[in-house]
């Protein structure tokens, strides 16, 4: 019993400052992160269902939080009885929110978002709201209605945070190109300004069975595009990573990226296993051995296997971390709901402890 509690008690005292932790080896031997920079769990604050409509009945995903005037605007994907569709809920302070439903519809058969339409990353120009979406035309069958790749970026675009927004399928980012790194996946992702350009750091991956996912960046000069998609992605198509979100870090000129990774169990099944984290001190260049764990089941209070898309914002002195999961030891796509996590402020780069 003195030797469990000295280790928790260590583990404890680390928490917030970062440590090592030996991971468990994947099967197939794909890259880990041995450190961790902590979130500490709050749990659920949006559960699925009982949406507008039903749409969240049969699960919420990947939440992507934005503030305006005073009011947060969470999107998801709320899996709904024809399919996953982007969905909104309103908050005024990150915790308790107000359902509005689907903002998107499905669109017309033969278009590239006629079975999905969903995981939407928002930006304001000043004029327009622009929103970035995912659209597919291939999912799983009924019930579940997952989407499945091909995955693309579509854009819309409202003169309101909240909608209505106007699909506009002439001015499609990017899409999938055979042959590439982006072959199977080219989904939106977060979205900054710099030295006059705007950076997209979107979800690239190639097809089955050896899937191989990673992020990359997409550049334009205008929020209407053309984009140009570069040429490499920005991490080994090793990592198995997917999904973005920023944090910059002014104390120490440091970006931190967020992503979910993508683990394998014993049954050689793929699910979303962790938030890791990535950082630099240049938006270009990122090195895959600077990474760590943020949330996985040792430290989410509610679900143990599996822990999905990352979103943060910053709230006071303190970063918030949205992730979706399903609970307890599932691994599933559907059911899952939507937990709140947090970081204290100013993030530092984790190191390993010392012996």
């Amino acid at each position: 019993m003195k030797k469990v509690f000295l280790v928790t008690a260590i583990l404890a005292c680390t928490a917030i400052s970062g440590f090592t932790v030996p991971p468990a080896a994947y099967v197939d031997s794909r890259p880990q992160a041995s450190l961790r920079l902590e979130a500490k769990d709050q749990r659920v604050v949006l559960k699925h269902g009982g949406g507008p409509g039903d749409c969240d009945i049969c699960g919420a995903r990947e939440a992507i939080v934005f503030e305006d005037k005073g009011i947060y605007y969470l999107h998801y994907d709320g899996a709904g009885p024809k399919g996953w569709l982007a969905c909104l809920a309103t908050s005024h302070d990150l915790v308790h929110w107000d359902k509005r439903g689907a903002i998107l519809g499905f669109g017309k058969p033969g278009s590239p978002d006629s079975a999905s339409a969903s995981s939407p990353w928002v930006i304001h120009d000043g004029k327009w709201w622009h929103l970035y979406y995912l659209g597919t035309s291939n999912v799983s069958p009924a019930p579940d209605f997952v989407p499945m790749f091909p995955y693309q970026t579509l854009t819309a675009r409202s003169h309101s945070p909240a909608g209505p927004w106007e699909k506009q399928y002439e001015a499609a980012p990017f899409t999938t190109r055979p042959g590439t790194y982006y072959s199977a996946t080219a989904s939106p992702g977060a979205i900054v300004k710099d030295h006059g350009q705007f950076l997209m750091y979107f979800s690239a991956s190639t097809p089955g069975p050896d899937v191989k996912r990673t992020l990359s960046i997409a550049r334009a000069k205008n929020l209407d595009g053309p984009w140009v998609v570069q040429v490499d992605p920005i991490l080994p198509a090793t990592e198995q990573v997917e999904n973005s979100s920023l944090y910059y870090e002014r104390k120490i000129k440091t970006w931190f990226l967020f992503t979910n990774h993508i683990g394998i169990n014993d049954r050689k099944q793929e699910f979303t296993d962790a938030v890791w984290v990535y950082w630099s001190k240049d938006l270009n260049r990122w090195d895959a051995k600077n990474k760590a764990v943020v949330l996985d089941g040792r430290n989410c209070s509610w679900s143990k296997e599996c822990i999905g898309m990352p979103s943060v914002i910053k709230t006071g002195k303190r970063l918030a971390l949205f992730y979706d999961a399903p609970g307890g030891d599932s691994i599933s796509h559907m059911n899952r709901d939507l937990g709140l996590a947090w970081l204290d402020l100013p993030l530092s780069i984790p190191v390993p402890a010392s012996k």
